[in-house]
Formats: structure tokens, C-alpha cells, sequence
């Protein structure tokens, strides 16, 4: 396990072998930085320590083994997503997830079930049929078609952990399995960046959502990302429901109603005139004509953005794993000073969140 992760950091910090040992406090030689990372040799104590330092990650990262392997990833990134981006953006969930999964294991939580093993399939053949899955989805969890207040907190009631994260600019989000240690079962991560906007961020989860559902596609003529943002433009905006706000078919639609809508349900200006087009509300060719004229900067600069706080967005924020600290603080199960390294917290504010402000 300590080879694995070490190899991670050292990736994420961008070091070969001989960078690392040039940089290693104590010093430490190249050979035996290989021995640790083929789990041939272990480091002291304070080599250890140094390691973390040289490579700016947490000893609980290094030697934690909640999470064994993280399997299935799928990343949501540029074209030019590096090795080393990747390398940094598994190592940064992995050191996430150990402190989820540590702090579940404290509580003695049961682990959720597979909140998909009913609607996984291997592949689609059609952009309709990604739809429908999406539809069938909304049906199991019983959401109806109204906008969903927060995708945070649905997929986390739903057995799924979601982490927000800093990531490298082009990264946006990932999912993956989590496979765990000994005869732990796996359980289900999403993972998003916290430098995108409410709009993104929400259709970020409901695309990570789209490849926990849906493994691949089926057929030369269907596009797997396209068919995971089709998945996702219909679960979070539902085309029954769109139809009903505006209408069956419509030669054109106004800005000020592309706005109201795209708070409403929470989406982005460009996903919304795409959803339109998806739903038969409006022909193709508007569709395309809107992105060539008022529409050509949406893709990339967001008209009248959701606030973080404001709406929709005051909702986006993840809330479980917060909860279950101060749970496992308010029965005594853990100290202050280690709900603090938990949350990444200073010790003051945790006792606050405690006892309340001063004065109070």
C-alpha cells in the first residue's frame, strides 16, 4: 500500500526517482526511494515524515489503507490533461476519500448499497436511449420532474460520495469505483472541481452520474461523451417538464426566457438552448443559428452566472462528511484536534462549531 501511494505523490509532485531524492530530508538515495515505492523496503519514521513534506501530502495519505484502489475512473478534462495532472488529481481524491471512509469507520456506519444495480447497463446505441435511462433514474429515485435543488445532496443521500476539490485548471470532475481493503465493499465516488461555476459544477455531477449509470456506448455512430451530456442534460432538465414551460414547438425563444430557465433548473445558458434542440421544443437549425449569433460565447463565457450563495447555488455544497465529523466529536468518539486534521479546519474554529460562538 505505502509503495503505491508513493508513487502517486511522487507523480503528482512531478519528481523522477532522483528528483525526489535530491530534495529528501534526511537524505535518502534514488534506490531505496524505489525499494520503498516496489514495497521492498521500509522507511523509518522519519524518512516517512520526510516524504510527506518533500511531497506535500499527509502521512494518512502514505500509510492509510481504507482505499485500496480507485477503479473505473472516468475523468471530465481537456484534451490536454497530462500524466502529471492525472497522476495529482488521484492522489488529492485518494487522500479525500481516506478521510471519508475513516471517519464512517469510527461511526460504524453501514455501507450503502449499490444505489445503480437496477439501471446499470453496459452500453447505449442511441442518444434517446441515454435519455431514457435518465428518465428511468429519475423514476427509481422518485424525483418526479420538477428541478432538482441540489445534485450534492440527492446523489449523497443516495449512497454516493462527493468530494469538491482543488484541481488542476483543466480537470474539471472524475468518477470512479472505490475499491476498499480487505472484505470492505466498494462504494461509489464523484469528484468536482471547486474552481467551476453552480451551472458547471451541476451538470459536472449529473455527467459523472451518466458513467456510473452507463459503461460505454454500442456502434460507430454514437459518441460516449455526448451521450453522457445527453444523459445528463435530460436528468437535470426533463423534457416533459421543459414542454410544459414553454411549449411543444417553438420557432425561437428570447434571452430573458433563456435566463429564467437556466436558473430555474439550474443549468447553463448553452445547456439549456441544446436541451431545447434535444426535446424538439426548438428545430435544429435555431438551435444552430443561435450559437452562430447571440449564442456564439456561451460555450465559454456564462451569461448572468448563478451565484455560489444565491439560489440553486446556495445549495451545491457538500454537507455529509462535515455532519459525521461533529457527530463523531459530539460523541466523543474523536478529539477536537483530529476532527480539525479531518476538516482541514484551524482547532479554534472547530471548538466553535462545538460550543457555539462567544457570547452566543
Amino acid at each position: 500500500m505505502l509503495g503505491e501511494r508513493l508513487r502517486i505523490a511522487r507523480k503528482k509532485a512531478g519528481y523522477s526517482l532522483r528528483g525526489l531524492a535530491e530534495v529528501m530530508n534526511p537524505p535518502v538515495s534514488a534506490q531505496a526511494i524505489s525499494k520503498y515505492e516496489a514495497n521492498e523496503m521500509m522507511p523509518s519514521s522519519g524518512v516517512l515524515l520526510g516524504l510527506g513534506q518533500a511531497l506535500g501530502v499527509s502521512l494518512d495519505f502514505l500509510m492509510s489503507s481504507n482505499v485500496e484502489e480507485l477503479q473505473g475512473i472516468e475523468f471530465r478534462k481537456h484534451s490536454g490533461t497530462s500524466a502529471r495532472d492525472r497522476a495529482r488529481v488521484e492522489a488529492i481524491v485518494t487522500e479525500e476519500l481516506e478521510r471519508y471512509l475513516a471517519i464512517e469507520d469510527i461511526l460504524e456506519l453501514a455501507p450503502a448499497g449499490d444505489p445503480f444495480a437496477d439501471i446499470r447497463c453496459d452500453g447505449v446505441s442511441s442518444y434517446d436511449e441515454a435519455e431514457a435511462l435518465a428518465d428511468k433514474l429519475r423514476k427509481q429515485w422518485r424525483l418526479g420532474l420538477d428541478p432538482i435543488p441540489s445534485m450534492i445532496g440527492l446523489l449523497e443521500e443516495c449512497g454516493v460520495k462527493v468530494i469538491v476539490a482543488a484541481f488542476p485548471d483543466n480537470v474539471s470532475g472524475l468518477t470512479c469505483t472505490v475499491k476498499r481493503s480487505g472484505d470492505r465493499p466498494d462504494t461509489e465516488a464523484i469528484v468536482i472541481s471547486e474552481k467551476i461555476n453552480v451551472e458547471r459544477k451541476r451538470f459536472t455531477l449529473a455527467h459523472e452520474l451518466a458513467h456510473r449509470v452507463i459503461r460505454g456506448v454500442k456502434g460507430k455512430d454514437i459518441k460516449l461523451e455526448t451521450a453522457m451530456n445527453r444523459f445528463a442534460g435530460a436528468f437535470l432538465v426533463p423534457a416533459a417538464h421543459l414542454r410544459r414551460e414553454v411549449g411543444n414547438h417553438r420557432r425561437g425563444i428570447a434571452y430573458h426566457e433563456i435566463i429564467q430557465l437556466k436558473r430555474f433548473y439550474g443549468v447553463s445558458a448553452a445547456a439549456l438552448l441544446v436541451r431545447l434542440g434535444n426535446a424538439g421544443i426548438l428545430p435544429d437549425n435555431a438551435v444552430t443559428y443561435a450559437f452562430r449569433t447571440f449564442a456564439r460565447r456561451w460555450r465559454t463565457d456564462e451569461p448572468e452566472p448563478i451565484q455560489d450563495d444565491v439560489g440553486l447555488g446556495a445549495f451545491e455544497h457538500p454537507e455529509r462528511f462535515q455532519s459525521l465529523v461533529y457527530r463523531a466529536l459530539a460523541e466523543e468518539l474523536i478529539s477536537p484536534a483530529r476532527a480539525a486534521q479531518l476538516l482541514k479546519r484551524p482547532l479554534a474554529a472547530i471548538e466553535e462549531g462545538i460550543r457555539g460562538p462567544r457570547g452566543a
